[in-house]
């Protein structure tokens, strides 16, 4: 390098070497995309599941509730959610799974899909799962007469097997805004 480089020329100098380098390397965090699969995972009895990222919008602490009268025992409420009313359905309640004692472990998974805002209250969240694509598992057919089957869209084998539950797929179902006695 000659010495008549002004401290500007040199730095864009560096800056063209390291991006000639970097031109055939692929990010650390693109490979884990190709090959991996994420998602929320939370607990309902025994059972885990773990929803895709994408349709979860948020994450609460099971927040004080109003209940409504008139309603399936598994409506719990509706909340104020920074200015917004959520309703608060019980998830256990639904598929006629025993809710956890634990309320402290307690959470709500907020779902916003087209026009519907709901809070999804699980036994506990588990925080982000990632899985290997390989351990992937579409059949669904390992599933006779559950109740949350019709949500399942595959499962992660392993032990306890990670049920893929798409909140989305509870949105459309009907049965799930039949919610008056």
């Amino acid at each position: 390098m000659p010495d008549s480089l002004t401290a500007f020329e040199l730095l864009l100098e560096i800056d063209q070497r390291c991006r000639s380098l970097a031109a055939g390397v692929v990010p650390v965090q693109a490979q884990a995309e190709a090959q991996g699969w994420s998602g929320i995972g939370f607990r309902m009895g025994e059972h885990r599941f773990v929803a895709p990222l994408g349709e979860i919008a948020e994450i609460l602490h099971e927040p004080r509730f109003t209940l409504l009268p008139g309603v399936k025992p598994w409506v719990k409420g509706v909340a104020n959610l920074r200015g917004q009313l959520l309703p608060i359905m019980d998830l256990c309640g639904f598929f006629a799974i025993e809710l956890s004692p634990l309320r402290k472990q307690r959470r709500v998974l907020v779902l916003a899909y087209k026009d519907v805002f709901v809070g999804l209250q699980v036994d506990e969240v588990l925080g982000m799962q990632h899985f290997s694509q390989a351990e992937l598992d579409t059949d669904v057919q390992a599933l006779p007469g559950l109740s949350f089957a019709p949500y399942i869209q595959g499962h992660f084998a392993g032990q306890p097997a990670w049920w893929i539950f798409s909140p989305f797929a509870l949105a459309k179902a009907p049965q799930f805004w039949a919610v008056a006695v």
